[in-house]
């Protein structure tokens, strides 16, 4: 295998190798950047930040009216609850989870720490 070493006019170093070697490279990276994600997300399961859903809860949460009304009842909290723990207004809570409201993220973050989920989880898909 040919490998250049050279630098560009500006004197910045620079490598040329057959493409071939480049895209066996660029593989490896990506399957490590997987590699620690998986690791975390196993460190983030075994310590209880994260939870799996199973095909029920899959089937309960895709027939919910937003992401929002699943997360609440299987937290088992109220709208009035949600509401005083994440500091929004409860008729706001409750626009949101039908989906008859809308509100800025700082909002899906203050629901999303009161539920203990990523604020991802909360965000109907047209936000």
């Amino acid at each position: 295998m040919t490998i250049v070493r050279t630098r560009t006019p500006s004197g910045e170093a620079i490598v040329i190798l057959p493409e071939a070697e480049f895209e066996r490279l660029r593989e490896l990276a990506e399957d490590s950047l997987d590699a620690r994600v998986i690791d975390e997300s196993q460190r983030r399961l075994s310590v209880g930040h994260e939870e799996l859903l199973d095909e029920a809860d899959l089937d309960t949460l895709r027939a919910a009216p937003s992401p929002l009304a699943f997360w609440r009842a299987r937290r088992g909290m109220t709208v009035a609850a949600l509401a005083r723990d994440g500091a929004v207004p409860e008729l706001q809570v409750a626009d949101l989870e039908t989906g008859a409201g809308t509100a800025d993220p700082a909002v899906y973050e203050r629901l999303a720490r009161a539920l203990d989920v990523a604020v991802e989880d909360l965000l109907p898909e047209s936000v």
